[in-house]
């Protein structure tokens, strides 16, 4: 699976999940760690477990094992590396505290419009 279009299927997980504040970043360009970042924000540590543990069970049961995963321990920013995706899920505060979107300001956000849930839509008939 390619990185792009890991970083969208984690960002639907995370959207269908309640994730806030869902952002991915293409910095491809500017390092050699990865291809995206997908941010997320929960409502609290219990919140941002769960959000974490989905993304984690979907992408196995899809194939796509973390490589690495840390902040488990205090739940307050929680980072999943797949390789070509590192997935951060912040509580509030801790988001706001490392401001990753304006430290990896050059990066390309992608449009996420397309892929995500519209919140007031109504479903098909």
């Amino acid at each position: 699976m390619q990185s792009k279009e890991l970083a969208i299927r984690i960002t639907q997980v995370l959207d269908k999940k309640k994730a806030d504040s869902l952002k991915v970043l293409g910095i491809e360009d500017l390092t050699v760690l990865t291809d995206y970042f997908v941010i997320a924000t929960g409502t609290s540590t219990t919140h941002v477990k769960a959000l974490a543990e989905e993304v984690e069970f979907q992408m196995g049961q899809q194939g796509v094992p973390v490589l690495r995963s840390e902040g488990w321990d205090t739940q307050r920013w929680i980072l999943l590396d797949f390789g070509g995706v590192i997935v951060h899920v912040f509580c509030p505060d801790a988001r706001n505290y490392y401001d990753l979107e304006h430290l990896w300001a050059d990066g390309t956000p992608l449009d996420l419009s397309e892929f995500l849930v519209e919140p007031d839509a109504a479903p098909a008939e």
